[in-house]
């Protein structure tokens, strides 16, 4: 069974990972490791080492600590995670954050206001 902190860890990275628009192969060919493993890391199966979670924050463009953000200290054995209940935990969120920033400024404030209105 996965660590939860590990668990944690690789939705962190899956998350930046999506966020950047990469792929798992990409973020490998970075860091220095095969996408096979990246998989793993993302779902907790592996621990990743300190040295390789350096590479992959600096693959990723984010400080080492982006990576343990969100962690709540130990209640007992549980530990609960922000991002287990973040909203922006699906790849549909993330792609839609991901295409609104691409939108020129301008134009998003007018994106932005459309959604409010729909969303009343």
């Amino acid at each position: 069974m996965a660590n939860p902190i590990d668990i944690h860890v690789g939705k962190r990275i899956r998350h930046q990972r999506w966020l950047k628009g990469m792929t798992q192969q990409e973020l490998g060919e970075r860091s220095g490791v095969k996408f096979q493993q990246i998989q793993k890391y993302e779902t907790g199966g592996n621990r990743v080492s300190a040295s390789r979670l350096w590479d992959i924050s600096l693959a990723l463009e984010v400080h080492v600590s982006f990576f343990f953000e969100g962690l709540d200290k130990p209640e007992g054995k549980a530990l609960k995670t922000v991002a287990d209940e973040s909203l922006l935990a699906g790849k549909e969120a993330i792609d839609l954050v991901r295409n609104y920033y691409a939108i020129p400024e301008r134009s998003r404030e007018h994106v932005f206001s459309l959604a409010k209105a729909l969303a009343a």
